[in-house]
């Protein structure tokens, strides 16, 4: 494995280099200069080892890492799902109930299931946007027509079409409106 830097084999010959440079010098150093390379030896392997640990546990750490992932991807609407059950159980029940129910009694049914919808929706931070009477705002509002009007400030939302929704303050759907504009002269309003 020649060509790696900074494996103790190469440290070793760099340092046996100089130790034969040094080596002229009496026998008192030679044997000094031998401890220091030895000590230097023992301190490069400990560090290649170190070296190795700690490359082994960054790999690991990685995997580790790509595991939880795909966990956070494969079950990240585990307790959505969970929680919409509720609703289909509403749905479910109101649909067995609708055989022998007079239609005052569904409608009511049918008011607790989208509350019950809106709720669970709420609680995962999908929110309503339902602009009515607030300024025309085209990051959140679809505008579908213009329409003149007397009684709303121009600009402003006359009617929601269809509302829109917001995943933790993040545009889903946009809310499609129709604009009041001014009236214009002759305009019955």
């Amino acid at each position: 494995m020649s060509g790696q830097c900074g494996r103790p084999d190469e440290e070793t010959e760099d340092i046996a280099k100089e130790t034969e440079s040094v080596s002229a010098q009496s026998g008192d150093d030679a044997d000094a200069i031998e401890a220091r390379v030895a000590a230097l030896e023992a301190k490069a392997n400990e560090n290649w080892e170190l070296y190795l640990r700690a490359a082994a546990e960054t790999a690991n750490v990685r995997k580790r890492a790509a595991r939880d992932v795909e966990k956070a991807h494969k079950f990240a609407l585990e307790n959505f799902g969970r929680e919409l059950l509720a609703v289909v159980d509403s749905l479910e029940i109101g649909l067995t109930a609708a055989d022998s129910a007079d239609g005052e009694s569904l409608v009511e049914g049918s008011k607790a299931t989208l509350k019950l919808l809106a709720t669970t929706l709420e609680r995962f931070g999908v929110v309503a946007v339902d602009p009515h009477g607030e300024p025309f705002d085209p990051e959140f509002h679809e505008a579908m027509s213009v329409q003149p009007s007397g009684d709303a400030e121009p600009g402003s939302v006359l009617t929601v079409v269809q509302k829109g929704y917001t995943l933790n303050g993040r545009l889903l759907r946009p809310a499609r409106v129709i604009v009041a504009a001014e009236p214009t002269v002759g305009d019955p309003q």
